[in-house]
């Protein structure tokens, strides 16, 4: 429904009569004229009363921990709204270089995202830090098949049995897809079983993949896939069984980095080398609310935003690793140490 013009109204309801006199439209005009001065403030406190729109783009696996964080972020800064878009690490990424999004922080689910997409020309981001650790795992129901045999020692031979359904993410668009690859491919090593990655890869089909495997939780729970490759935070958070991975292969051990080198993921980005998960967050250049994107990376490295991650199944940082810590804010510079080898 059009909404009536005052002015417009007055102007017509006098004219309308031929008697009216010029002094009463004068009138009339006139306390419209006082009424739209009345009115103007109000109207312009309502637009700066507006919240100011802090965006992020982050790892379908940050959604829980950071919706945590982003409240309690808008909760210390007044009349401010975080915005956050989850989904797979490159997918994010390739929204912000190759469809030209605009988003003020990124956030990945392998650290290797960030130099990969976001510091090559032109450069989209000039720094980034370590917010968090995980690791590999498959998830499983009391619905699954064998779950009451599946542990530890035998988990590579139950999942590639016959009619075994798994689900994962896409390696072309999730690290979760290429991480489940790599230690796939060091199990290989580990437990000196070739064709281990092939014969379980292929009990996870296309068509049980998805951008995020956290979209695949619900199909999981209604038993319409037996087994899910995730990391262990999800399986955590969402009260999961797990396979309790040996750290050699889960990517979850810093101290194994050397070992991990030898799980490549072929993808259509390229050859994938293994290496610890970690991760990370950066600002993105240029953007729009640079000043709040620095505290809320603030916030994530502090001990209440680190409390939050460890509460949520992640391993935290005391204090975090950087990569070209000089490019960061003052501020966060004192918040972390250089990465190791960087």
């Amino acid at each position: 429904m059009a909404i009536p013009d005052p002015a417009a109204s007055l102007i017509k309801s006098t004219a309308l009569s031929p008697h009216a006199p010029a002094m009463k439209i004068a009138s009339s005009l006139a306390a419209l004229g006082v009424f739209a001065a009345c009115a103007a403030p109000a109207l312009f406190a309502a637009r700066a009363a507006e919240p100011t729109v802090l965006t992020i783009f982050a790892a379908g696996t940050l959604a829980v921990p950071f919706r945590e964080i982003n409240a309690l972020f808008e909760k210390q800064n007044p009349g401010v709204t975080v915005q956050a878009q989850y989904g797979g690490s490159v997918k994010m990424a390739k929204q912000i270089t190759e469809l030209h999004q605009d988003a003020d922080l990124l956030a990945v689910a392998d650290y290797n995202v960030i130099p990969k997409y976001m510091f090559a020309a032109p450069a989209h981001a000039a720094w980034y830090a370590g917010i968090a650790r995980n690791a590999v795992t498959f998830v499983y129901t009391d619905k699954s098949k064998f779950a009451g045999e599946i542990n530890a020692d035998n988990w590579y031979k139950v999942l590639a049995r016959p009619g075994v359904e798994i689900g994962r993410s896409n390696p072309d668009t999730d690290p979760s897809g290429y991480q489940t690859v790599q230690m796939l491919n060091l199990a290989e090593k580990l437990y000196n079983a070739p064709g281990l990655q092939q014969s379980i890869l292929a009990n996870a089909p296309p068509r049980n993949m998805r951008d995020t495997e956290t979209s695949l939780i619900s199909a999981l729970q209604l038993g319409e896939i037996d087994y899910l490759a995730i990391y262990r935070s999800d399986a955590l958070q969402h009260h999961l069984k797990f396979v309790a991975l040996p750290a050699k292969i889960d990517l979850s051990d810093p101290a194994e980095a050397a070992f991990y080198k030898q799980g490549v993921a072929h993808t259509k980005n390229g050859d994938l080398v293994a290496a610890p998960i970690v991760y990370a967050i950066t600002a993105v250049n240029g953007a729009k609310n640079a000043a709040l994107a620095e505290k809320y990376v603030a916030l994530v490295l502090s001990p209440a935003g680190q409390t939050v991650m460890k509460d949520n199944g992640f391993g935290d940082f005391h204090p975090a690793y950087a990569v070209n810590i000089a490019a960061m804010p003052a501020d966060l510079q004192k918040l972390v140490q250089p990465w190791p080898g960087s």
